[in-house]
C-alpha cells in the first residue's frame, strides 16, 4: 500500500511554483493561517483551467486572491473571473492583490453572502471553483447548476475533510456533525444527480470534479 504522506511529498518536490508574487501570497497566508488551496490542489486546478480554456470562471471564496490569481495566469486571453467573498477583512488584501498582479481588470470581485449573490447572478459561467463554507455547498448546488453552462465544470475543493467524510457522525467532534452530514450528502447528491458526472478525487483535502452534461 502507497504511503499517503511520501506521495505528496514527492508530488510537491516537483512543483515549480507559481511565480514569486504567488508564491510569497500563498506563504504570507499560510503563515497567518489564512485557509488556501493546497499545494498539489493547486497545480491541478492550473490544469483544469488550462485544459478547459474558460471563457467566464466564477470563484466562490476568494479569502486572499490566491486561487484567482492561479487560475488567471492560466486562463485565456479575454476570459474574465467573478469571484465571491464574505469575510471583510480579507477583501482589501485581495483587491490589493489583484491590483499589484496588475489583473483588476479581469477579475471583480463581489463582497456579501454567497448564497445571497448567486441568486441575483446570470451566468452562464463554463467553470465554478468551490473553495468556500463546506457546510453550503449544498445549499448552493440549485444556482450553481443554474449558472454552469452545458460542458461545463464545477471544481468542488476540500470534500474529504482531512478523512472524516468516510467517518460516523459519532466519530466526529460534536462541533463538526453538521458539515461532516451536509458534506456527504452534497456529495451523494453530485455523484447521483443526471445533470453531473463526477468523479471525487482523492488529492490535497480532497476534490470533486464534475461536468454538467444536461440541464
Amino acid at each position: 500500500m502507497m504511503d499517503q504522506d511520501r506521495i505528496t511529498q514527492y508530488i510537491h518536490s516537483l512543483d515549480r511554483g507559481h511565480g514569486a508574487f504567488c508564491d510569497q501570497i500563498a506563504k504570507t497566508a499560510r503563515a497567518g493561517r489564512v485557509p488556501v488551496i493546497r499545494k498539489e490542489t493547486a497545480v491541478f486546478l492550473q490544469t483544469m483551467v488550462a485544459s478547459k480554456q474558460p471563457k467566464h470562471i466564477l470563484e466562490v471564496g476568494t479569502a486572499v486572491g490566491y486561487s484567482a490569481l492561479l487560475m488567471a495566469q492560466v486562463m485565456p486571453e479575454g476570459t474574465d473571473i467573478i469571484t465571491i467573498e464574505k469575510y471583510e477583512p480579507r477583501i482589501p488584501v485581495a483587491r490589493e492583490n489583484f491590483e499589484k498582479a496588475g489583473m483588476s481588470d479581469r477579475i471583480t470581485l463581489l463582497e456579501g453572502d454567497a448564497g445571497a449573490i448567486l441568486k441575483e447572478l446570470d451566468g452562464p459561467f463554463d467553470f465554478i471553483f468551490m473553495d468556500a463554507a463546506k457546510g453550503q455547498y449544498i445549499h448552493w448546488l440549485p444556482d450553481i447548476i443554474r449558472l454552469l453552462s452545458p460542458g461545463g465544470v464545477l471544481f468542488s475543493d476540500n470534500v474529504l475533510q482531512d478523512g472524516d467524510i468516510i467517518e460516523s457522525r459519532f466519530a466526529v467532534e460534536r462541533r463538526n456533525r453538521t458539515i461532516h452530514a451536509r458534506t456527504r450528502e452534497y456529495l451523494y447528491t453530485l455523484t447521483h444527480m443526471p445533470e453531473f458526472q463526477t468523479s471525487v478525487i482523492p488529492i490535497g483535502d480532497g476534490v470533486a470534479l464534475s461536468v454538467k452534461i444536461s440541464g
